[in-house]
């Protein structure tokens, strides 16, 4: 079984979380997402993705690029993390998350890992689906206290899923 993280990140925090995960998870195939395609992406049988938001709840500039019709996921299982900023973005708070969701589950991904947002403070976001996010939420700008604990928190949770 094969599993690697891909990520985009423009200012470092979302590589930070997932070099962490690929860390406590023991993963060692970590790609950015401007250096793999989707051939290489559908090459692996478990994926974690990762983004920053930007903008109003924009993804992150190289995901924004991507190729999203050409990865072909189903039956793979997939979780989504991200970086978002719950203070000067409160009302699209890790929006992209939501928005990569989407892309991933219109490719046949299994979504899990979906996190509660208690503990959370935000006014909206398009990454909460039945009133959780979709994947792990981490705020490095207001609550990087968090980051770490959040982070093994969620481990946990998907850890039957990717080990």
């Amino acid at each position: 079984m094969s599993i690697a993280i891909v990520y985009g990140s423009s200012m470092g925090n979302t590589e930070g979380a997932a070099n962490t995960i690929a860390s406590k998870l023991g993963i060692s195939d970590v790609f950015n997402i401007s250096d793999i395609d989707a051939d290489k992406i559908n090459s692996y049988d478990k994926i974690l993705f990762g983004t920053s938001t930007w903008g109003s709840g924009d993804l992150q500039d190289d995901w924004d690029s991507f190729d999203f019709s050409a990865l072909k996921l189903s039956g793979k299982t997939v979780a989504i993390f991200g970086m978002g900023d719950s203070e000067s973005y409160s009302d699209t708070f890790c929006g992209a998350m939501g928005k990569l969701a989407e892309n991933l589950k219109n490719a046949g991904a299994n979504l899990v890992g979906e996190v509660s947002t208690d503990g959370y403070t935000f006014e909206s976001s398009d990454a909460v689906v039945n009133g959780k996010f979709v994947g792990l939420a981490l705020d490095n700008d207001n609550q990087e206290d968090q980051t770490e604990s959040r982070i093994d928190a969620w481990i946990e949770q998907i850890k039957p899923y990717f080990s």
